[in-house]
């Protein structure tokens, strides 16, 4: 593959990237962010004792929350925007494949999640040392947290852009969020259908355990609040599963908008 070729959807990623930062519903999500932050050192100086566990459970649950609603509520709209717009069809009349535009919105989408999580990341440790006054060695734990949510993010944006490729933004909503519900849950399902001992629904409930993204793996907010540390073992199971989930529901995206009649 030529330089060129892979430059395409960098290109695309980059405009993608500044048309989510001209959008101010972005800067209202990161305020919104903030604020519970602000809320979180409030609601800490009044917990004695806990102030540290406070602060970072809402604040990393801020984060999670904030960067769920980006992922999905922009993500869903990446392809239909542009055919909305008609300018997808005079991307595509140039030398621009389908999989190299879809790569490039998945990229430029998660670029503007990856700034958005940094500068919210930066407000909770601003958080952590206006209260305690310095930083800790298991303030690490609260980084690996966030990495967890970025992979985590990295899954959701990807199904919210594959079910764009052929659904309306309010069904691809509905699909994502319901797919990430699941997935939250999804262990809870499995154990649920051992528990009953009925072999055809135990079935089902194993069959949606290893086909649904498993999103409960990613939760770390309560070790990162307790300040344990996260094992390196976990960190690279998190990221292998996370990379090879996108790349599959990527190319199954890739398949599908390929297979589209646009006119």
């Amino acid at each position: 593959m030529s330089a060129a070729r892979i430059a395409i959807p960098g290109v695309v990623a980059v405009n993608t990237f500044r048309e989510a930062v001209r959008d101010r519903v972005l800067y209202n999500l990161i305020f919104f962010a903030l604020m519970m932050i602000g809320a979180a050192i409030f609601v800490g100086e009044i917990s004695i004792g806990i102030e540290r566990l406070v602060i970072v459970n809402l604040g990393l649950s801020a984060i999670s929350l904030i960067g769920l609603v980006m992922a999905i509520f922009i993500g869903v709209g990446l392809v239909y925007k542009e055919m909305e717009k008609r300018t997808l069809y005079s991307l595509l009349a140039k030398p621009v494949r389908r999989w190299e535009f879809l790569v490039g919105k998945y990229g430029g989408l998660l670029l503007t999640l990856l700034v958005n999580t940094s500068l919210m990341t930066l407000g909770l440790f601003a958080a952590l040392l206006y209260v305690s006054g310095r930083f800790q060695r298991s303030d690490v734990s609260i980084l690996v947290a966030v990495y967890f949510i970025l992979l985590e993010l990295a899954l959701v944006t990807a199904l919210a852009l594959f079910f764009s490729c052929f659904s309306s933004p309010m069904l691809s909503t509905l699909f994502t969020l319901g797919i990430y519900i699941t997935g939250v849950f999804s262990q809870d399902i499995r154990d649920f259908g051992e528990v009953t001992k009925n072999a055809q629904l135990g079935a089902v409930t194993r069959v949606l355990y290893y086909l649904l993204p498993n999103f409960h793996n990613f939760n770390s907010i309560a070790a990162a609040s307790h300040g344990d540390p996260v094992p390196l073992r976990l960190i690279a199971q998190n990221t292998l599963y996370a990379l090879l989930y996108v790349t599959v529901v990527l190319l199954g995206a890739a398949t599908v908008f390929s297979r589209r009649n646009l006119r």
